[in-house]
């Protein structure tokens, strides 16, 4: 047996824990890194690989956005998540889904139970994100009223059923807490676009624990050369927009001695932007500039 079958058959079924009850695991694996190289020197020949090797043809794939010989790899999953979690996964259609059905089987007998130090306030600035974690004291409560309400539900789903009542109207009531599995196959290009999107730091949290299971526990052992580019290229990187461009431009010419400021950037802000007191765009445009060092992070204090 090759190292590459050891490998995949040690992940094969083997769960990652994510939140309370949920999970993560492999169940099969089409290609590695050599498919998409093969994919992507179908159309050049062999000769090709006396031009570059395969990391480096790799890289310019991801680099340039040449996505056609990722698809030629393909992961499937089992996942076990809360529902409401799965709602935001479920978005993305670009992979084949069967989903355990609460019409056939009784539903999972578990839901996603939150600890008091893990409930979170609304973002200010932002309408779907979470802000500072509440106090404790409050947090004690929600936990004890939650623990009460999803025992509740779950006993007037399990009378309901013992009544006589379908299985496809007693679930009616059950909180979107509830946890549910499902098959999730699809291929390397889509499923990179999904951990791009879901591990980002805007993503909401439990699915940005699930994204990160997958990617580092199965992608990045299962693809090692494509993971190391995905890094490099899509979480670790950042994207520049024209007006971006155009903003860092006119900060350069101001050749200033010492720390560019605030003041500095909102001279040389997009015209398009000023009449805004409110900017998404200019505000995203700032948070790169403070990544890259350019603008003094007023977090940390320095530029």
């Amino acid at each position: 047996m090759t190292k590459r079958a050891e490998l995949v058959e040690e992940l094969r079924w083997q769960k990652f824990p994510v939140l309370d009850d949920g999970f993560v695991c492999l169940v099969d694996v089409m290609g590695d890194d050599g498919s998409v190289v093969q994919a992507a020197r179908v159309s050049y020949g062999e000769g090709t690989k006396k031009v570059s090797d395969d990391r480096t043809l790799i890289r310019y794939l991801l680099r340039h956005r040449h996505t056609t010989p990722f698809e030629m790899a393909e992961i499937k999953l089992l996942v076990r998540v809360p529902m409401d979690c799965w709602r935001q996964w479920i978005r993305h259609r670009t992979a084949n889904v069967n989903e355990y059905s609460t019409r056939y089987s009784v539903a999972i007998d578990a839901a996603q139970a939150t600890d008091p130090g893990e409930w979170r306030t609304q973002a200010q600035q932002n309408r779907q994100g979470s802000g500072d974690p509440l106090p404790s004291d409050v947090g004690e409560q929600l936990t004890q009223s939650e623990t009460e309400f999803q025992a509740s539900a779950r006993q007037l789903y399990e009378d309901r059923l013992e009544a006589g009542v379908a299985r496809e109207q007693a679930r009616k009531d059950l909180p979107l807490s509830t946890y549910t599995e499902a098959y999730w196959k699809i291929d390397l290009h889509n499923l990179l676009h999904f951990l791009a999107l879901r591990m980002d730091s805007h993503a909401q949290e439990e699915i940005r624990l699930y994204s990160t299971a997958i990617g580092e526990n199965i992608v990045k052992p299962l693809f090692p050369v494509v993971w190391e580019a995905f890094e490099d290229y899509r979480l670790g990187g950042k994207f520049l927009s024209r007006l971006d461009v155009g903003v860092m431009q006119r900060l350069m010419a101001l050749n200033k001695p010492g720390a560019l400021t605030e003041e500095d950037f909102l001279q040389v802000q997009d015209d398009s932007w000023r009449e805004l007191k409110r900017c998404r765009e200019r505000d995203e445009c700032r948070s790169k500039l403070e990544g890259l060092g350019v603008l003094p992070n007023p977090e940390t204090g320095g530029g």
